[in-house]
């Protein structure tokens, strides 16, 4: 659990507890048009194709939350072969890998509000539903930048 997670009565709205709602309704979701369209296929010749789409916007939402829950809460995967060896590098090890790690998003949010910009200003449909793609990609500068603001608090509390 992140710090906010512990120092926050029960009961209460965290950030951490609003990203577990929405990794496992995106999974609850995900499951649901998987089955659907698996029972379709086998009792009927039809195919719901354009689920896809939905499937895989889900798919990024859930792994971008978990990745800004994974880093607040120290769980992210980590190489440790090294710090483990010398406890004295661990602090600064954390440090330098949600520097990094800050620096990445940062871009991926830089690039992304762009992508989104483009596929908006140039009203691009996505393939099978023909909605606006960018009601697909903003979601992805949004949720990095939600991860840039989680991995400057772990670089404000220190790289604990």
């Amino acid at each position: 659990m992140s710090e906010s997670d512990k120092a926050a009565p029960s009961g209460k709205l965290t950030l951490g507890s609003v990203e577990r709602f929405l990794m496992a309704a995106s999974m609850g979701v995900l499951c649901l048009l998987t089955m659907a369209n698996v029972l379709v296929r086998y009792f009927t010749d039809i195919s719901f194709a354009f689920t896809e789409e939905i499937s895989v916007a889900l798919l990024v939402v859930m792994t971008l939350v978990g990745a800004s829950h994974a880093f607040a809460s120290n769980h992210h995967i980590a190489i440790s072969f090294f710090v483990d060896r010398k406890p004295v590098l661990r602090r600064a090890a954390r440090r330098f890998a949600a520097f990094y790690s800050l620096l990445m998003f940062g871009l991926l949010a830089w690039y992304g509000v762009l992508m989104a910009w483009d596929d908006y200003s140039f009203e691009v449909t996505s393939p099978s539903l023909g909605v606006p793609q960018w009601w697909y990609t903003v979601w992805l500068p949004v949720l990095s930048i939600l991860i840039v603001f989680r991995l400057l608090a772990v670089l404000w509390r220190g790289g604990k």
